[in-house]
């Protein structure tokens, strides 16, 4: 739920869930949650490249290929269990994960 919500500004959660409860959100308030959840979408992806920076470091200094195949199947596989999990389409997040490795490979061809 929004920081920027509270009693009486018709933002309710739903019971046992902590999430806003649709039935009881306007517009604003809707597009509110969305703003905050893109905000933590884009701190998660800073904070995922930030790590995979770090281990382009490890790898270069170690002299390790910057692909590992099956790393990034274990990635894929618990990207796809995570998004059963919480009833997303597994192809959508698993098409998202694709993206953010293929990008972080980018980054560590052009750091060597």
């Amino acid at each position: 739920m929004s920081e920027e919500s509270g009693p009486g500004d018709g933002v309710s959660t739903a019971e046992g869930t902590g999430e806003a409860d649709p039935a009881e959100m306007d517009l604003a308030a809707l597009r509110r949650e969305i703003h905050e959840i893109d905000h933590e979408l884009v701190e998660l992806i800073a904070r995922r490249t930030y790590v995979a920076d770090t281990i382009a470091e490890v790898k270069s200094d170690r002299g390790l290929p910057t692909t590992d195949e099956e790393q990034e199947t274990r990635v894929m596989e618990r990207a796809g269990a995570n998004a059963e999990r919480f009833e997303v389409d597994a192809n959508l997040v698993k098409a998202v994960f694709r993206l953010l490795i293929e990008l972080n490979k980018v980054e560590q061809r052009e750091q060597r």
